[in-house]
């Protein structure tokens, strides 16, 4: 009876371990990536994801494909949920689900609505892809009822303007979200002390913040394979991959194919550049396409800015450098040799000052001084002593950069340059503080590392009318600060106003921002007929600047009406920082646009559902974050701490739930104590278990019956 009884017992607890897939160190081949649960020595095989880029550049437009491949390995049902970057400007419109032969296309729909949808397709068993954007440059992918040893493959597309200055045209491809900090929620108490409320500026920080691999301890996850097929409509000179070894192979019309030498894994930007000829360089560009029965366009100039030849005019600079743990090992020492090479263009008439922070702060002069030898190698050497540790509270040092001893002072310019890789989960935070104290001053942000925050660059130097510039290795810094400096010390193009003396059109940006040296003016436009002309006019050094431009004499081109519709809900976004708009108004409007051209935006989501229940009633689904790789050249212990200092576990039960939910920040290899897991709290009643329970207890009731039977007919 015993014998029965434990045969019994080991069946289930075999077949409660087989539904959730679980396994043991022991049964996996070396470089498996387990995620541990609460059941002692059982640990479910993580979800698998790998990424094919596919991009088609012509003219000004990039039309990317992403491909997404999620494997199950277990032999359980997984939801997989996937944290992943695109470009910032990117103008997301397609979702496809992938089923064996079949292709699910993904609707668009207000963000909860989608959500809604998701959950309840996933309930019933179904394959379904949701696809949110949680930032501009940041989205996730959940993916749910992907089945025993399955690959569900996701594809998503998306297109953007490419960029252009100093006649370089640039493409660049994120592929690995960076970790970021998110600072801790404040406690705001009222003037007459009564009440407090407590105030958190990243509400999305779950989101936003998925587990990362420490690279000493597992094998990079996330292969890569990405192909540029590029036909930039002029004839190309030098091509140039920068992070990256590549192949190239020449196409008809002069146009290339350039392509990974060797799958890659994701843990750093993509950055391609090339070059036109000499003779062949691009001044003007006017496309057009018409969608709907209205007519879109896009035009971009390169005003020829000519360098100041009079005296320039003095500048009160402050440069702002981060030295926060995400910027331990390259990311350093790029930094410093950038704000070096900054100091030392700086002029005897010039005045300066030096800020530096983590999540401490110090100033090194009470107010700009002037930049004469003595503090110019006062700066350098405060810099040369500076090291990467700690948080990166970016706030304090921004508000201590704007702060403008002298605001009515009209003899010099002001500016701030802020070094950073921007790993922060707070922007919309920095962009109001922008926004409310610029004065006069202009915002130039240089990001470092190979996976900065594009979009903080981006957003920031536009709220502080400035420019930006990227470094990923130590080799570009030269070039790049160069190529800053350009802007920072000749005339801007400002004043920028687009007129039509026969169209009526919807113009973004809006207002349309100034341009420094070697950029473009690139002005997106919607009209009921393309007719007249375009009249671009704006000032140069004091002087005059027009330009007329016929509409009807517009190239063919694709994709206008969804980067009109993209750069609007930006001037949306804007507009509501800038406080010129309501935040409802601003929901209001990226919705209508994000419906009407079919965007993601962060109030709009694609979702794709496969009609056919995959996953049968009763069946475990299992939850994973898929984790990402550390960006190449940062250090795990100056992000994370080590695991001595690392705060401890926060224990919630999963008994409950025999699968694993989500993970730490602390991962390690399978081998040793594979990924450390954060478990859910109690949150429902354990119904499956006590299910099962019953029926054990049911099962031996019968046996013990048939047993007394027995012994009484006996």
């Amino acid at each position: 009876m015993y014998r029965i009884l434990l045969t019994l017992l080991g069946v289930i607890a075999m077949t409660l371990s087989a539904s959730a897939g679980f396994v043991s160190p022991s049964q996996m081949g070396t470089g498996a990536l387990l995620l541990k649960t609460n059941e002692p020595g059982k640990y479910v095989e993580a979800p698998r994801v790998a990424t094919d880029f596919d991009i088609t550049i012509t003219g000004p437009i990039a039309r990317t494909r992403l491909t997404q491949h999620f494997r199950n390995p277990t032999n359980g049902w997984i939801e997989g949920t996937y944290v992943f970057p695109l470009p910032e400007n990117a103008a997301v419109d397609t979702l496809k689900m992938v089923i064996g032969e079949r292709i699910i296309m993904g609707d668009i729909k207000e963000r909860r609505e989608a959500k809604q949808i998701y959950e309840e397709a996933k309930a019933k068993g179904q394959k379904v892809a949701l696809l949110d954007q949680e930032r501009p440059n940041i989205f996730t992918n959940q993916v749910a009822n992907i089945g025993p040893n399955e690959t569900i493959v996701i594809q998503i597309e998306y297109q953007e303007a490419i960029r252009q200055s100093g006649g370089l045209f640039a493409l660049r491809v994120p592929t690995v979200v960076a970790p970021r900090y998110v600072p801790d929620p404040r406690i705001v108490v009222s003037e007459n002390a009564q009440f407090y409320t407590v105030k958190d500026s990243v509400l999305d920080r779950d989101r936003i913040m998925p587990p990362v691999l420490d690279p000493r301890k597992s094998a990079p996850v996330n292969p890569l394979t990405l192909t540029v097929h590029l036909n930039p409509g002029f004839a190309l000179g030098d091509v140039q991959s920068s992070f990256h070894d590549v192949t190239a192979e020449a196409l008809a019309n002069g146009a290339k194919r350039i392509a990974l030498s060797n799958p890659e894994f994701a843990d750093r930007d993509f950055e391609l550049t090339w070059k036109p000829l000499p003779g062949a360089e691009p001044q003007i560009g006017l496309f057009a396409e018409s969608i709907n029965g209205s007519d879109y366009a896009l035009a971009y100039v390169t005003p020829q800015v000519q360098p100041a030849t009079e005296k320039r005019q003095p500048r009160d600079v402050v440069f702002v450098i981060d030295n926060s743990g995400s910027m331990g090992g390259p990311s350093m020492s790029q930094a410093k040799a950038s704000l070096i090479y900054a100091l030392d263009r700086l002029d005897p008439m010039d005045r300066f000052n030096v800020v530096r922070f983590d999540d401490t702060m110090d100033i090194l002069f009470p107010d700009t001084v002037e930049a004469s030898r003595d503090n110019v190698q006062t700066a350098k050497s405060f810099v040369g002593r500076l090291e990467a540790s700690g948080g990166t509270e970016m706030i304090p040092p921004l508000r201590a950069a704007l702060r403008d001893a002298r605001p009515d002072d009209r003899t010099t310019l002001r500016q701030v340059v802020f070094i950073t890789d921007g790993a922060i989960a707070n922007e919309q935070e920095m962009f109001d503080v922008l926004s409310m104290m610029r004065g006069r001053s202009r915002v130039f942000m240089v990001g470092i590392g190979s996976a900065p925050n594009s979009f903080l660059m981006t957003r920031a130097a536009e709220l502080g009318r400035g420019a930006y510039a990227m470094i990923g290795e130590g080799g570009q810094v030269e070039d790049r600060m160069r190529e800053l400096f350009a802007k920072l010390e000749n005339p801007a193009v400002t004043n920028l106003k687009a007129e039509f003396d026969q169209a009526q059109a919807e113009v973004t940006p809006s207002p349309l921002p100034d341009v420094y040296q070697g950029e473009p003016v690139m002005v997106l436009m919607k009209m009921p007929d393309r007719k007249g002309m375009l009249k671009l006019r704006a000032e140069v050094a004091g002087r005059d600047w027009t330009l007329a431009l016929p509409l009807d004499k517009a190239e063919k081109g694709e994709g206008i009406a969804k980067l009109w519709a993209r750069r609007k809900i930006d001037d949306a976004e804007v507009a509501q920082t800038m406080g010129t708009i309501t935040p409802e108004e601003a929901d209001k409007r990226i919705l209508a646009l994000a419906l009407e051209h079919h965007l993601v935006s962060r109030v709009s989501s694609l979702v794709a559902v496969d009609k056919t229940p995959a996953r049968q009633p009763g069946e475990k689904l299992t939850r994973a974050e898929i984790p990402l790789n550390l960006p190449a050249g940062w250090d795990y212990d100056k992000v994370f701490g080590t695991e001595q200092s690392a705060p401890p576990v926060l224990e919630r039960d999963a008994k409950l739930d025999v699968t694993l939910i989500a993970m730490t920040k602390n991962p390690v290899s399978a081998q040793k104590d594979a990924i450390k897991t954060v478990d859910l709290p109690p949150t429902a009643t354990p119904s499956e278990l006590l299910m099962l329970l019953g029926a054990l207890f049911t099962l031996l009731a019968l046996i013990f019956a048939l047993f007394a039977r027995r012994a009484r007919l006996a």
